[in-house]
């Protein structure tokens, strides 16, 4: 790749948010507005507010949370694709109540988890399992019902065993409907992160984001969701990392395919 190229990628990749930070810079410099302060009074008080001992009390619990929700979402959400992708007879049992459980919006069920896993971690986890597994578990089960009908007969005359078979047939074959499966979880689970963190937490963004609210410490309170965007960013930018390396096989066969 050239100079030239790398250039143009980041000028492409950078323009947008410069452009969308000097419009919000320009657009409240002047500010007397209590509600919208403007954004060098925010951006003055984010060390401050972020980094002398919150970082560690409140962003590293709520990160440790996500993940381990997360996590938890994909090997449930590829363990039960994988199974009812492969068997038709478990997908028409379990189809109505996947499209029942998939209608309930996660933040409801918060009420709910807090009266069975109380207002400790576990709660918290759970409602971001909750929202997380949906996207995983349905694009798993497209991916494995989408594979190749002509490998899924080779693989059987070839008498693969059953876990070579899922290994490098099932899982491999359906890895790019589970990473768009993943990549929508990951934006969802920050989502739930923040919500899960508003009820009866002592801890976590979320939490601290409220008790700002709660005592008018605005330019305060516009840094947290700042924070909560360049986590999303940087939990974006290592997915793609980590997905351009496991799809590697996946984009050469699709750019083979578009050249010839």
């Amino acid at each position: 790749m050239s100079v030239l190229s790398v250039a143009r990628k980041m000028l492409l990749l950078l323009a947008v948010p410069v452009v969308l930070i000097a419009a919000w810079w320009f657009a409240t410099a002047h500010s007397t507005n209590f509600f919208w302060p403007p954004l060098h009074d925010i951006l003055a008080t984010f060390g401050d507010t972020w980094f002398h001992g919150r970082f560690t009390a409140d962003v590293l619990p709520s990160v440790a949370r996500l993940l381990a929700g997360y996590f938890l979402a994909l090997i449930l959400g590829v363990g039960l694709g994988v199974a009812i992708g492969s068997l038709r007879w478990l997908r028409a049992l379990l189809e109505p109540v996947l499209e029942f459980f998939r209608a309930i919006p996660s933040p409801v069920l918060v009420p709910i988890l807090m009266l069975f896993a109380g207002i400790g971690d576990g709660m918290k986890i759970l409602v971001i399992v909750s929202g997380c597994v949906w996207p995983v578990l349905l694009n798993t089960v497209e991916g494995v019902r989408g594979l190749d009908e002509v490998l899924t007969d080779t693989a059987r005359c070839y008498r693969m065993r059953p876990h070579s078979r899922l290994i490098h047939l099932v899982l491999r074959g359906a890895s790019p409907q589970i990473a768009a499966g993943a990549r929508q979880a990951l934006s969802i689970g920050i989502i739930l992160m923040v919500i899960s963190e508003m009820f009866a937490a002592n801890s976590g963004v979320g939490f601290t984001i409220v008790q700002f609210q709660r005592s008018f410490s605005i330019p305060q309170m516009w840094t947290g969701i700042i924070l909560l965007g360049l986590i999303g960013n940087v939990l974006s930018i290592i997915f793609q990392i980590v997905e351009s390396r496991a799809l590697s096989w996946y984009t050469g066969l699709r750019r083979s395919q578009r050249e010839s």
